[in-house]
């Protein structure tokens, strides 16, 4: 009995201390999520109805602090670059509490957007109440969404690729891969994977 009040208070210890986040229920894939409206970097209000044209989206949960995250900042723009005018655009949110987090907030997000030279919306989830819904846990975190009639669909979750640490090295490109086949028509062929990234910050 002792060895397990150890073992539970050694958990709660950790826990507290690495920030790590449990995986929530969040949406799986075939689920239609629910609309936001976030600040951007500029100020402005940003949500998915915004974007008239767009056939989905590629939501990537993302922030500055993480070196998962800042390893994938041009990978995140490569994706916009490529598929924004194709229908599918880019939305980045940073999910991070900027208590815990400074350097994830609104000033320090507005300066990376511009040292980066971000083509897409950087937003703040502030009260941190879209990753829940998404049941994002990790920086970089990323869901493909496909409009449909009843809503923006899951088709992906997980990684931007197989490998964070070299680009040139990356043998599964699983969003890329993901999107290709919802332009085509076609069923996504990984529709989950594991997102390698720091635990969000609560």
């Amino acid at each position: 009995m002792k060895h397990t009040i150890k073992t539970l208070l050694a958990l709660v210890v950790f826990v507290a201390t690495t920030g790590f986040t449990t995986i929530g229920t969040g949406y799986d894939i075939g689920d239609i999520a629910t609309d936001f409206k976030l600040e951007n970097i500029d100020g402005k209000m940003v949500s998915m109805a915004d974007f008239k044209d767009a056939k989905g989206f590629i939501v990537v949960f993302t922030c500055n602090t993480c070196p998962y995250a800042v390893a994938y900042e041009d990978r995140v723009e490569a994706l916009n670059k490529k598929y924004a005018d194709k229908g599918y655009p880019v939305i980045a949110i940073m999910p991070n509490n900027t208590d815990v987090k400074p350097g994830d907030n609104l000033k320090a997000m507005e300066a990376r957007a511009k040292a980066k030279g971000f083509t897409f919306p950087y937003l703040m989830d502030k009260g941190q109440k879209i990753y829940p819904q998404y049941g994002a846990t990790k920086t970089p975190h990323v869901y493909v969404l496909e409009k449909t009639k009843k809503g923006p669909q899951v088709k992906y979750i997980g990684a931007i690729d197989n490998n964070y640490q070299d680009a040139s090295a990356v043998t599964k490109t699983y969003v890329e891969d993901a999107v290709n086949a919802l332009l085509e028509g076609k069923d996504v062929p990984e529709t989950k994977t594991r997102a390698i990234g720091c635990s969000i910050k609560v």
